[in-house]
């Protein structure tokens, strides 16, 4: 599989920085965006393999985000991370066109292997 190219979102600046070194580690090339604005933008100028989106951020939440990404971009996986496993937020985000949910706090793994399966599942739609 060539190199997969993330765009990591969320309003933490701690999560970011860690999870972006981590998935360096594992030949993930990885963008951040602070938030939901600021990961639209990024979106309209680079391409992505995979976009991994916080729920829960100040600005504009990560269903908004979806919503306006699935617009834009339809053809990218998203991936959504929630420390809440509230079910009318999963119902919206499954209906949202995300590819998947994990709740955090997510192992580095268990991250890297869905977005991996998001990419992968991606391409073959694409060829």
């Amino acid at each position: 599989m060539k190199n997969i190219h993330v765009l990591l979102v969320d309003d933490e600046s701690d999560f970011l920085t860690a999870y972006k070194r981590r998935l360096i580690r594992r030949n993930v090339d990885v963008s951040v965006a602070s938030g939901g604005v600021e990961a639209l933008g990024m979106i309209e100028s680079k391409d992505f393999d995979a976009i991994v989106l916080d729920v829960m951020m100040p600005e504009m939440s990560g269903i908004e985000t979806l919503k306006r990404l699935r617009t834009m971009k339809p053809e990218i996986p998203v991936i959504i991370l929630t420390g809440h496993a509230n079910m009318e937020a999963l119902a919206q985000v499954s209906g949202g066109g995300a590819f998947d949910y994990l709740l955090k706090p997510v192992g580095t793994e268990e991250l890297y292997f869905k977005i991996k399966d998001a990419v992968r599942e991606a391409r073959t739609r694409i060829s």
